[in-house]
């Protein structure tokens, strides 16, 4: 374990005005409390907070951070209290040992649901001070190096954890060294054969090429020395799981991966970055479609480097960054460099992000979401998004995730300009809005009035803000046609008690039913939250019969003889509700039609075999088949969403019969189990509301046969 005076020395290295008096007193503190704890390993528990501690100084953080480090587990594990941490060591370090306390007890990899609300937890310490996230981090990092000493089942816990979400987080705030890290030891844990399998690959590749690294870093130094350039030249073989990723993603062997290693040039200003990018196209063939110059346009967590990929005469690729010192210290601790000393003071880097800012950026999308699983998916978005560069017709550069759309575009520049896309233009040319845009590409959106976001856009869309303004509109205009579809479920409901529905009716309703407005008891009509029923007894609960059990089917029709039973004819499917008679059959009992149907004129000289019926008042079950002519849009998902539909409205169907396959439409029969004419009505005007359904009519037998005729 690391001795107070050797952390403290740690420090000191770059910061000489520490205050060592408080981290000595904290380092105490904390083993103290933490005296008889043991880790997993058998080693003094204290180890831990210790290396924690000493990882935070590699990045030449503060000595507030270096503090909590050595305190995060005190409130939670030990008799320390707030207060007392409050009382030694003041209101900001207790603040930031509370924050990763409350940080450790949110389990990230739990249900979706709970995991989301964590999640938010997270982003909500995380925009009350980031040096919360910087020790978490850090404290991940020590349990993932020492992560043997877990039981099997844990260590796939952590690790799985860990790779979605530390690591990617770790990345997110241009800690890319820590990432690497993180995602190789759980690479570790998670696949070990597949490691060890490049790792045995790579050995091999060494015996055969030799050193490749020390051969191209030579190269590169003598170049830019020929065009007198000061530099430092680094190279390094990129992690396993770096490689691992790259073969999954390009579907390719070891064998044909050829950027494996990276080159990493230190240069002395901005003006020499752009020199030695083109002293080394001279020497080698840049790739096509694989430079990027985050030094013009930055990455938001402060991120600048020139990327380039060059191959050699061997045909062998390498990757190249290009960036200066101070890029350097950014790269190397992203957001973190904000709270970075050097000799005593803050460091005052250029290229330091605001983290009020950063974190204001990141959580701007995210507080709008009022699903957790939608959340869920923007945060997992936003955490893993590399960044390509677009341009508007001005010339005005909008920054997108890798991946993005120009339906993204669109939503990036502003959301009314997302919600009334029609089109784009890439480069001038005309292209999908499913199309991948590129890093320099110029991007036009065409818009047009009266365009409304569609359903079929959040297959479009790939960021978290342009997927949540469009779920926002979609639900604005559902609840729109639900509204409508309520007026008109209303309308029928009264009209079936003998009364007329207006403004006034609708808002004595709401208020009787305890609804806000007369649009809300509307809109929970149409979506089927409450009954049309429990809307037309809150104002006339004389003319609603009280509901009781369902009537006998058998004896749902009133005026047949005794001992005698009925059928529906096939040809008009009466519902109860409709106007019916009888036909009486030697031997068959009684075949019920509606009061209109064609077949009655085959017994209009048979008088003696017509029955005068109604149905019985009351509630019907939900089994009488009505079969429903439906032409609906060709398109995937389509079928799924009515069959949802007609569930939704209580009905349940018995049948599909497709009539009529089109490349752009179906027409199909489908047999629907309903109540009575009211929940017809019901099902009817929401098919007929739904944007996919292009036509819907209840069928008579000879519709029925006309249309198999045509169409077999």
């Amino acid at each position: 374990m690391i001795s107070d005076d050797d952390l403290i020395a740690l420090v000191r290295n770059y910061n000489p005005k520490t205050n060592e008096a408080l981290i000595r007193e904290a380092y105490a503190y904390g083993r103290d409390m933490h005296e008889g704890q043991l880790r997993h390993s058998g080693e003094p528990y204290f180890t831990h907070p210790v290396a924690v501690a000493a990882i935070l100084t590699e990045q030449r953080l503060d000595d507030a951070t270096i503090i909590t480090a050595l305190l995060h587990d005190t409130i939670e594990d030990t008799r320390a209290s707030y207060a007392d941490v409050t009382e030694r060591f003041g209101e900001e370090v207790a603040s930031l040992v509370d924050g990763v306390t409350k940080l450790t007890n949110l389990q990230l990899s739990s249900t979706e649901t709970k995991q989301a609300e964590n999640f938010r937890k997270l982003f909500m310490a995380m925009s009350r001070d980031l040096r919360v996230i910087l020790v978490k981090l850090a404290d991940r990092l020590h349990n993932m190096r020492t992560i043997r000493a877990m039981k099997t089942e844990k260590q796939a816990q952590k690790a799985r954890e860990t790779m979605d979400i530390y690591a990617p987080l770790a990345g997110r705030m241009g800690m890319q060294w820590m990432r690497e890290e993180l995602e190789d030891m759980a690479f570790r844990v998670l696949n070990p054969e597949g490691r060890s399998s490049i790792i045995r690959r790579f050995i091999t590749l060494q015996k055969e090429t030799g050193d490749v690294i020390h051969r191209i870093t030579g190269d590169m130094r003598k170049e830019l020395e020929k065009a007198g350039i000061e530099a430092e030249v680094f190279g390094r073989a990129k992690k396993p799981y770096s490689i691992w990723r790259k073969m999954q993603e390009k579907e390719v062997g070891f064998s044909r991966l050829s950027d494996i290693y990276g080159f990493r040039i230190i240069t002395q200003s901005d003006m020499d970055c752009y020199r030695t990018l083109g002293a080394i196209h001279q020497r080698w063939s840049a790739v096509p479609g694989r430079f990027k110059d985050y030094v013009s346009q930055p990455k938001t967590n402060g991120y600048r480097s020139i990327h380039t990929t060059v191959s050699g005469r061997d045909g062998k690729r390498v990757e190249v960054q290009i960036r200066t010192r101070q890029m350097h210290d950014v790269a190397e601790t992203g957001v973190a460099a904000h709270w970075s000393y050097r000799d005593g003071v803050r460091t005052q880097n250029p290229f330091a992000v605001d983290p009020a800012k950063w974190i204001a950026s990141l959580t701007e999308q995210f507080e709008t979401e009022e699903d957790h699983e939608d959340f869920l998916e923007t945060v997992k978005l936003e955490m893993y998004s590399d960044q390509v560069f677009c341009f508007t017709p001005k010339g005005e550069v909008i920054k997108l995730p890798k991946g993005a759309t120009p339906l993204d575009f669109a939503y990036a520049i502003h959301t009314r300009i997302g919600h009334a896309c029609v089109g784009a233009k890439v480069d001038g040319l005309r292209v999908p809005l499913w199309t991948r845009v590129k890093n320099g590409q110029s991007v036009e959106i065409i818009t047009a009035e009266g365009q409304t976001p569609q359903a079929t856009w959040l297959d479009i869309a790939t960021t978290g803000k342009a997927r949540s303004a469009i779920r926002r509109a979609l639900r604005e205009q559902d609840r729109e046609r639900f509204v409508r579809l309520g007026h008109e479920l209303a309308r029928a409901a009264f009209e079936h008690v003998g009364r007329k529905v207006s403004d006034k009716v609708i808002e004595t309703a709401a208020r009787n039913l305890r609804i806000p407005n007369a649009n809300e008891l509307l809109a929970r009509l149409g979506s089927a939250e409450i009954s049309t029923r429990a809307v037309v007894q809150a104002v006339y609960p004389d003319l609603v019969p009280e509901e009781g059990e369902e009537i006998d089917p058998a004896r749902a029709v009133i005026g047949l003889q005794p001992g005698q039973s009925f059928r529906r004819g096939t040809c008009c499917q009466a519902l109860p509700g409709e106007r019916i008679v009888g036909i009486t059959y030697r031997g068959e009992g009684v075949v019920v039609h509606k009061i209109d149907c064609d077949r009655l004129a085959d017994f209009e000289d048979q008088t003696d075999r017509w029955l005068d019926l109604h149905w019985s008042e009351g509630n019907h079950a939900a089994g009488y088949v009505v079969t429903l002519d439906l032409t609906i849009g060709n398109d995937a998902g389509v079928l799924g969403r009515i069959c949802t539909l007609i569930g939704q409205n209580k009905a349940n169907i018995s049948d599909l019969e497709f009539l009529d396959r089109k490349p752009d439409f179906y027409r199909l029969y489908a047999n629907v189990e309903l109540r009575d004419t009211e929940h017809a009505h019901s099902l009817l005007t929401a098919l007929e509301a739904e944007s996919d359904v292009a036509q819907v009519t209840r069928v008579q037998e000879e519709t029925k046969i006309g249309a198999r005729a045509e169409n077999g």
